[in-house]
């Protein structure tokens, strides 16, 4: 399958004219929407969010992966492969995390263009025809890199950050839950919040931490909304408080 993780979001054109070309370059080959609302214009915020749910999905998997500020520059076009799934995308840190955490890692700079490249969309110009031909079985068009060199060794194992809101309002951070104790207390937004399981743990406006099924440090409200009831949003640091 193919799997498309962009910050697009899903007005406009964008997202249609991608599942065009992988329509029509890689016919019969399902395409599944990861996330159209990749947190925008950041790939490190999104770096964590694409580790957390890429495992998800099965050996062979490729994905489309397009949050990419500097479209248009001399910023490498890469695929990387990482425990068998492989990534398109931009040289930018997106792929810092599952190239860090992965068992066997494989990288590839891409040499091949099309006829028409614009300098503004090479999700729908670039991205998304090297993924067809990924999915079709066709050999990487590129150039072996060492993995080593795509790699942001400043960026932390765990991002104390907002890095996702859903629709319910639930802020989901760049910290997996087992690198944190139970007894962890947060603070973000002005508000601190103490573990919970399950939303009912807390009783309905009250605010709790737990693991999402992701396995992601998320904060939510119980039957509210975390980001408008504890001012939380994209981008939004979350303290650990080592002594509540």
């Amino acid at each position: 399958m193919i799997v498309l993780f962009t910050d697009f979001g899903l007005a406009g054109p964008y997202v249609g004219q991608v599942k065009a070309v992988l329509a029509r370059e890689a016919p019969g080959v399902p395409v599944i929407d990861l996330f159209a609302d990749a947190p925008a214009f950041d790939p490190q915020l999104s770096a964590y969010l694409l580790a957390a749910y890429a495992a998800e999905f099965p050996v062979g998997s490729v994905f489309v992966c397009v949050v990419d500020p500097g479209v248009g520059t001399d910023r490498r076009p890469l695929v990387v492969e990482a425990d068998g799934r492989r990534f398109v995308g931009p040289d930018n840190g997106l792929f810092e995390l599952l190239r860090r955490r992965a068992g066997v890692v494989k990288a590839w700079a891409i040499d091949w263009r099309p006829a028409r490249l614009s300098a503004s969309f090479h999700g729908r110009d670039l991205f998304a025809p090297v993924a067809a031909q990924l999915a079709m079985g066709k050999a990487v068009p590129g150039t072996a890199l060492d993995p080593a060199a795509i790699a942001r060794p400043d960026w932390p194992d765990e991002l104390a950050r907002i890095v996702y809101v859903d629709v319910y309002g639930n802020a989901m951070t760049g910290m997996r839950a087992f690198a944190l104790p139970d007894g962890a207390v947060l603070r973000a937004g002005g508000a601190t919040v103490r573990r919970g399981r399950t939303f009912a743990d807390v009783p309905p406006g009250g605010a709790l931490w737990y693991e999402n099924s992701s396995g992601l440090v998320e904060i939510a409200v119980n039957r509210g909304r975390a980001d408008r009831g504890l001012g939380l949003s994209v981008g939004t640091p979350v303290e650990i408080l080592a002594n509540p």
